[in-house]
């Protein structure tokens, strides 16, 4: 059972399930657990474990349209080394800077397998949830999706690299990428005319079905429009190849919403990031689809 047959069996025993985070009053909290070896590839550095750990779950706090107040992390690792646990705390305090929290500590333990596990807290009055979109609104996403992707690709290239310091100068570029800014004050921007919203950790595709299961409704995407990353353009073997992986890879964490046409350029003209329309809301029972045909449920599976 992977982690969405696992939600699917809770979501009988926990009402609230299936949302970026929970909502408690005019708080909302989510929680992420990384670990090492699906996570973290070889040459990733603690402070961009840090930042990244810590920015996966302020990226769920702003998939809700909420402003980002605080984060925690319990760091687990076979041992504790000074540099790493300094550089790490470092890279979760700066990612929490660059959206307005705070980074208020969190727990220690030994583990074999280096694990981080965070929690975000956000506040608002009026959440985004999945479940509002409608026939006739237009989709968009936050950024440029396919970062991760070329970060992931540059870190296997510096694995395979014989050069010490070619190799050094892709890990360094390859962290660089792996270091994404939550989406939180675009996220602010967007709520005030969002009728559904997610971020995109399971890629473009998955997260188009787990919306269109949400809302009850289909989606139409038009390939030309989606916004590829440069970086994986300049790394993929073709156009083709990088449309591919920006759309299924996830772990791009750029926000995926829907709104009325209307709306566009105003939250365009508020938000600190461009937004791009890539489609439109259908009916329920078309599915989602790309440039006329079926885009598969695929994306990063826990």
């Amino acid at each position: 059972m992977d982690e969405r047959g696992a939600l699917a069996l809770l979501a009988d025993e926990l009402e609230p399930v299936g949302d970026d985070a929970a909502v408690v009053d005019d708080l909302v909290v989510t929680t992420d657990m990384l670990h090492e070896r699906t996570d973290f590839p070889p040459g990733t550095t603690r402070y961009t474990a840090g930042w990244r750990a810590v920015g996966a779950s302020l990226s769920d706090v702003a998939a809700m349209g909420a402003a980002a107040r605080a984060a925690v992390a319990a760091y687990a690792a076979p041992t504790f080394e000074d540099e790493e646990l300094l550089a790490f705390v470092r890279g979760a305090s700066d990612v929490c800077e660059a959206v307005g929290a705070e980074y208020v500590g969190g727990d220690l333990d030994g583990h074999e397998e280096f694990t981080v596990s965070t929690t975000a807290i956000g506040r608002t009055d009026d959440p985004v949830l999945r479940s509002g979109a409608s026939v006739g609104e237009i989709v968009c996403v936050t950024g440029t999706l396919g970062r991760s992707a070329a970060g992931l690709e540059l870190f296997e290239r510096a694995s395979d690299e014989d050069d010490a310091q070619s190799a050094a100068n892709l890990r360094e570029r390859a962290n660089d990428l792996f270091r994404f800014e939550p989406r939180v004050d675009a996220g602010r921007a967007l709520a005030t005319e969002a009728t559904a919203m997610m971020d995109s950790s399971d890629g473009l595709a998955r997260s188009l079905h787990q919306l269109s299961e949400a809302s009850d409704c289909g989606f139409e995407i038009d390939s030309a429009t989606v916004p590829v990353d440069d970086a994986l353009v300049e790394l993929a073997a073709d156009d083709k190849s990088a449309l591919e992986r920006a759309t299924t890879f996830g772990e791009d964490f750029e926000l995926v919403v829907t709104l009325p046409e209307a709306a566009l350029e105003p939250v365009r003209k508020a938000a600190d990031v461009p937004i791009t329309a890539i489609g439109s809301v259908t009916a329920a029972g078309s599915g989602v689809k790309m440039d006329g045909d079926a885009l598969e449920d695929r994306g990063f599976t826990h």
